[in-house]
Order: C-alpha cells, then sequence, then structure tokens
C-alpha cells in the first residue's frame, strides 16, 4: 500500500507542472490564465500566436497523463485498481494543480495520455474521434465531449477490465464538469469554432 501511495503523490505532482505555463514563459508567451479563455491549455497557448508553443503544451499534458500510468502498467506490480487510481491522480493534478494554486486546464490531453497508456488502441480511437468531430464541426469543446464519453465504451469493447473503465468514466464526468461553460454556450450557439478567436473578456477555468 506505501508504494500505491507514493505512485499517486508522484503521479499527482507530475500533472501538478503545467506544461501550458511553463512552456509560455520558457518561450517569453503571454501567461495563458490572463489571455483568451484563461485555460492553461494547448488551444489557448494557440491563440497566443505560437503553434509551437501550442505542440509541446500538448505533448507536455499528454506525457504527464501517459507516463506514470504507463510505468504501472509495464512494472506488473500494480493491479487495474491501483492503475486506475495512478491514472486519475495524474489527471486531477492537471485540474488541480499542486503548483500553481489548485487552478488548473480542463484535462483533455492528460485524459487521453492516461488512456492511450492504459490501452494504447483505445487511445488512438479516440484521438480519432476527436479529431473526426473537430474536422466535421469545428468545436474543440464538443469534440472533447464526444472523446471522453467514447472512452469508457470503446475501453468496455477493447479492454473489458471494470476498473479501468470505470477511472475513464470518472475522468469523462469531471471533462464535462469542466466543460459547463462551453455545454451553455454551445446550447447557445455561441461557442466558438476552431479558428477563430475569444474575446479576451470570455475568461473560464
Amino acid at each position: 500500500m506505501g508504494v500505491l501511495i507514493i505512485g499517486i503523490l508522484l503521479a499527482y505532482l507530475l500533472g501538478s507542472i503545467s506544461s501550458a505555463i511553463v512552456i509560455s514563459r520558457l518561450m517569453g508567451l503571454p501567461d495563458p490564465r490572463g489571455t483568451g479563455s484563461g485555460n492553461p491549455g494547448a488551444t489557448n497557448v494557440l491563440r497566443a500566436g505560437s503553434k509551437t508553443a501550442a505542440a509541446l503544451t500538448l505533448a507536455g499534458d499528454v506525457a504527464k497523463g501517459w507516463l506514470p500510468v504507463f510505468i504501472a502498467v509495464q512494472s506488473g506490480y500494480f493491479p487495474a485498481w491501483m492503475v486506475g487510481l495512478i491514472g486519475l491522480a495524474a489527471f486531477l493534478g492537471h485540474l488541480y494543480p499542486a503548483f500553481f494554486g489548485f487552478r488548473g486546464g480542463k484535462g483533455v490531453a492528460t485524459a487521453l495520455g492516461v488512456i492511450l497508456a492504459i490501452h494504447p488502441l483505445t487511445g488512438l480511437l479516440v484521438l480519432a474521434t476527436w479529431l473526426l468531430i473537430a474536422f466535421i464541426l469545428r468545436y474543440s469543446s464538443l469534440a472533447a465531449l464526444v472523446a471522453a464519453l467514447a472512452a469508457p465504451v470503446y475501453l468496455a469493447l477493447l479492454h473489458p477490465e471494470p476498473w479501468l473503465i470505470a477511472a475513464a468514466g470518472v475522468m469523462a464526468l469531471f471533462l464535462f464538469l469542466r466543460h459547463a461553460s462551453n455545454i451553455q454556450r454551445l446550447l447557445q450557439g455561441t461557442e466558438p469554432r476552431i479558428g477563430t478567436k475569444r474575446p479576451a473578456t470570455d475568461r473560464h477555468h
């Protein structure tokens, strides 16, 4: 149990490293928490005008969800329920980072990293789902919500381990909660599409 606690703590601390904030500082870009949507994530970093910074942010957010779960899975030491808890710890670290006043991002990329480590094919299908919805409808938030719902379904079909399906379901629930304002705007028809700039006054977390 001590190893599990250490694994959860390390996963949470890794998840607490905000790729968006760190990369923006290193590249001399505005703090993403104070521009655009106010969300420290790759999409908002992209609004600052740097595709490179956005790509690095995305890679960092995926990696911090993937790495602790990958290590847990490959070690062979942790049963499925422990792997699920470690994945959730990394995900919650991104949402509520200890290093940044517990005000984090929405967790889409980090959740993807967790799923990729749990079952790579499922992770690729989740990514493909996001890309398909985003390409057709041009709403990043809607693509994220559909992909979040799809993740536990794909796991149930391809890797039917109840604890891991439950972990994916919990992440999906948090993703919906974090996207509450996006859902409201989608229903109102005011959600900005991919490629359009968000008003500076429209900040949410």
